[in-house]
């Protein structure tokens, strides 16, 4: 029946599989294998068992070898495996458990002592299952949480100069589609996505009269400005979290330049983090093609010229090319995204 349990058998002698279901198929479904390749195919089958009740003493691979290759696989590591033994045979519990087998039954077997613990060890299992659950949802919620005091953080930052705060929703979303073009996964991706709003979180320690001065900026203002790096990867520290780490890097790195002219450190080339030198490119494109209360909106042909005139210059050439060929998607993002 579908709604029972499904228990896996594997003995290499019919009679004791006989023995086994005669005392289980009214609880349970259960499956058979007589071999322990067999056994392998159908531990993968769905529904996977909740169980295994493994002979130790079997030809070609024994009870131990098929434990081994059960708990290697990520598959079928969670299902509880149960040795059956004969009262004669010559048995290492200590081997069994080291493996990870749950219990040894012994032949002759008592199909009600059989039963009770195979019901208790489905309904730990089941319990421990719930509690992984639990563990999960709660790491996602505070993952969650982790990255809306980010995106906060980074929206603060960015009211300073820009009422909407809606450009570190576009740059962020930039820096993910220039990463996957350049060749980075899905989940470096993902976290440059998430990091990236974090970018100008130094901007907090800038004062208002200088950072949205419409004027031109004396130098020692533009001094102070160029501060905001240096100050927004002292805020977000050293982390062990990992989306904190990098934002901090590129916190700090960000106007670094590809030629070894940009701010604080002069970084050049690749000394420059890669997720650094993606937001350079996409802070640079969104700032140029947004107005500021010290700049009117470039055209996007402009900015993309200024880009390309970059290229080698203050944008790694990779990331440029990367950035020019997907274009389209950038638009499209600005489009969804745009400051009305």
């Amino acid at each position: 029946m579908p709604d029972k349990k499904k228990i896996l058998i594997v003995d290499d002698v019919p009679e004791n599989i006989q023995v086994l279901m005669e005392s289980l198929k009214d609880e349970y479904s259960v499956i058979a294998a007589t071999t322990g390749e067999k056994a392998l195919k159908l531990s993968t089958v769905e529904p996977r068992p909740e169980i295994i009740l493994l002979d130790v003493m079997m030809p070609g691979m024994n009870g131990y070898e098929l434990c081994r290759r059960l708990k290697n696989d990520a598959v079928t590591a969670d299902i509880p495996v149960m040795f059956i033994t004969t009262l004669n045979e010559d048995m290492n519990e200590e081997q069994g458990l080291d493996l990870g087998a749950v219990d040894y039954i012994t032949k002759p077997i008592n199909p009600s002592i059989v039963k009770k613990r195979i019901r208790n060890q489905i309904e730990l299992k089941q319990h421990r299952d719930h509690l992984e659950l639990l563990v999960k949802e709660r790491t996602a919620e505070i993952d969650e949480t982790r990255l809306d005091i980010i995106r906060i953080l980074g929206r603060a930052a960015e009211y300073k100069d820009n009422e909407t705060g809606i450009h570190i929703i576009r740059m962020s979303r930039y820096c993910e589609k220039i990463a996957l073009a350049h060749g980075l996964d899905n989940k470096d991706a993902e976290l440059l996505l998430n990091a990236a709003p974090m970018h100008d979180v130094g901007k907090i320690g800038i004062p208002d009269n200088i950072l949205q001065k419409p004027g031109r900026l004396d130098e020692k203002e533009r001094e102070i400005i160029n501060s905001h790096a240096y100050i927004g990867s002292k805020i977000i520290g050293k982390h062990k979290s990992e989306i904190l780490s990098t934002a901090a890097v590129i916190a700090y790195e960000h106007h670094e330049k590809w030629d070894g002219s940009g701010y604080p450190r002069g970084l050049k080339g690749e000394e420059i983090n890669i997720f650094s030198r993606i937001t350079a490119l996409a802070d640079v494109f969104d700032a140029l093609t947004s107005k500021r209360v010290y700049k009117e909106i470039w055209p996007v042909e402009d900015a993309v010229k200024l880009i390309k005139n970059e290229k080698g210059k203050h944008f790694d050439p990779e990331i440029v090319d990367a950035f020019l060929s997907i274009l389209p998607e950038i638009l499209k993002i600005r489009e969804e995204h745009s400051d009305e």
